[in-house]
């Protein structure tokens, strides 16, 4: 399979990442397109055609929210050189057209951006109040299952993450809690990968080895991720921009 790579990383993802290094975004700088517009929304449709269950899923309570998500995107998506047509059609920066299914709307988006989008409502749980994944469709996963995390708080989907202990949880609870509407909040993360497939699931049980010295490995994986409330529904979305550099 080719590798799908971006020349370089963003100048805002230099530097060393830190937890949970949350920052302001511009209001609509939640999605953005790249120079791997075009090969990455291949290897996304792909995937949502050929293994579906494996990259979307939605809590049917979640519809409502998700469609706000969806039109949330639509006023972004002019500024990014996407053209939406009588309401129900957009041609994108790569020339394909897509029909707007607001009975699929993670599906939808799933064909219209670059950027993973995950779906968190707070919910009773029974640990307390807590940010639980009600909807996403992801197709590129950086060693993670979504079927593993459906349905979960936080805490859980971070697990095994050695360093998301019980403090930063809190702290990340705190950030989710604050985030405003039109204000979204923006982090990155900083991986190093020997395979430069963007879909890489993997599942809990069988977690990524990392070498001590894997930063000699020869891509680097980053992913732009924010937050971003959504105004009716006080849905969070959680987006992911990922990019694929040869070190």
């Amino acid at each position: 399979m080719t590798a799908v790579l971006q020349n370089t990383l963003p100048p805002e993802m230099d530097g060393a990442p830190q937890l949970p290094g949350m920052a302001p975004a511009a209001p609509h700088d939640w999605l953005r397109v790249d120079a791997a517009y075009g090969a990455q929304m291949q290897r996304r449709a792909t995937l949502l055609a050929d293994q579906r269950d494996d990259v979307l899923w939605m809590d049917p309570t979640a519809l409502e929210a998700a469609r706000e998500a969806l039109d949330e995107a639509l006023v972004v998506l002019p500024t990014l050189g996407f053209e939406i047509r009588s309401g129900d059609r957009v041609i994108c920066p790569d020339g394909r057209m897509v029909d707007i299914d607001r009975t699929a709307p993670l599906l939808t988006l799933g064909h219209l951006v670059q950027e993973d989008i995950c779906l968190l409502q707070k919910r009773q749980t029974a640990t307390g109040n807590a940010h639980v994944l009600v909807g996403a469709v992801l197709c590129f996963p950086a060693s993670w299952r979504l079927a593993e995390k459906a349905g979960k708080p936080l805490i859980a989907i971070h697990a095994p993450v050695a360093e998301y202990d019980d403090a930063l949880a809190r702290r990340v609870h705190r950030l989710f809690d604050g985030v405003r509407a039109g204000r979204p909040l923006w982090r990155f993360n900083r991986l190093w990968y020997d395979d430069p497939e963007l879909h890489q699931p993997r599942s809990v049980t069988a977690p990524r080895r990392i070498e001590p010295d894997n930063a000699a490995a020869p891509y680097i994986r980053s992913e732009r991720q924010c937050i971003v409330r959504l105004p009716l529904s006080d849905v969070v979305v959680f987006s992911i921009h990922t990019y694929v550099v040869q070190t």
